[in-house]
């Protein structure tokens, strides 16, 4: 029995020994100075990876993007594009007859404002104050009920007319242009007072003096209100409806052409309506350098 027992455990020695020489021949062991890098790709790490090149992909598309708009603007307002044109040339009508029928207006109106004492006077140099903030697309809707089918004006057909954004314009312009003319005349009228009266003018004497002498505070009052007006898009929008070929205008248009995409031409009216803006700086510029030296 104990011989067996010896025996068993000889031979349980030697496949234990028999075993570690086969493992260890299979897998060596590492030494001291040995360096093992372990490179471990897992999914979070790759889907990063593939997002950070999507992104930068989308990045460079966009830029790709803008700087084809910008080239294909500046194709389109040197070879004068029959559409930029005719929404420019619209524009600039619409404006204009708007700015001319304000200035018609309010430049007398503040004028008289300035001259004239009457009983309710401030209130209503205070009214033309506040209809100067009055939100344009409030008045391109009170112009649009106006005009409208059931409106009191409807039998006339304007709405979405050119006449109708002439009239929302008319609206929005002349409070602008009043004010700012009543303020430069009442200062030129503290300065001209005595003078005209003791020369016994008559009222339109006076009026008549006092616009010729600020001429130039009254162009410049104009030219706001032109500047207002050619950068309106409310009201316009309302009562114009935004119809090809009949009252699209620079700023509708800008807007339109936004939303369907077509960057080139939105950014070719948006360089022409800058240009007309900047414009319209210059001479106001040019008028106040004249008005500081005394010449025109």
């Amino acid at each position: 029995m104990s011989l067996s027992v010896r025996t068993a455990s000889a031979i349980l020695v030697c496949l234990s020994l028999r075993i570690g020489k086969v493992a260890n021949s299979w897998f060596p062991p590492l030494s001291n100075q040995q360096n093992v890098t372990i490179k471990v790709k897992t999914p979070f790490a790759s889907g990063r990876a593939r997002a950070d090149r999507h992104r930068d992909g989308e990045n460079r598309h966009r830029m790709n993007e803008i700087v084809e708009g910008l080239l294909k603007a500046g194709q389109l307002i040197l070879t004068l594009d029959a559409d930029l044109i005719e929404i420019s040339l619209r524009s600039l009508r619409v404006t204009l007859t708007a700015v001319l029928i304000s200035s018609l207006i309010g430049l007398p109106l503040g004028c008289w404002l300035a001259v004239r004492r009457f009983r309710f006077r401030r209130f209503v140099i205070a009214t033309l104050n506040a209809l100067m903030g009055l939100p344009p697309v409030v008045v391109g809707l009170i112009v649009y009920i106006l005009l409208s089918r059931s409106g009191p004006f409807g039998v006339f057909g304007l709405l979405f007319t050119p006449t109708a954004m002439i009239i929302a314009q008319v609206i929005i312009l002349t409070p602008l242009i009043a004010s700012i003319s009543h303020q430069a005349i009442r200062d030129l009228w503290a300065e001209y007072h005595d003078l005209l009266i003791s020369l016994n003018t008559s009222r339109w004497q006076r009026i008549c003096t006092l616009l010729w002498d600020g001429r130039r505070a009254l162009l410049t009052a104009s030219l706001a209100g032109f500047g207002r007006g050619i950068g309106e898009v409310g009201a316009i929008m309302i009562v114009g409806g935004n119809i090809d070929h009949a009252t699209r205008v620079l700023t509708t248009a800008i807007s339109l052409e936004t939303g369907k995409g077509n960057f080139a031409l939105a950014l070719a009216l948006g360089f022409v309506l800058i240009g007309l803006a900047v414009a319209v700086n210059l001479i106001i510029h040019s008028l106040s350098r004249t008005e500081r030296s005394g010449r025109w």
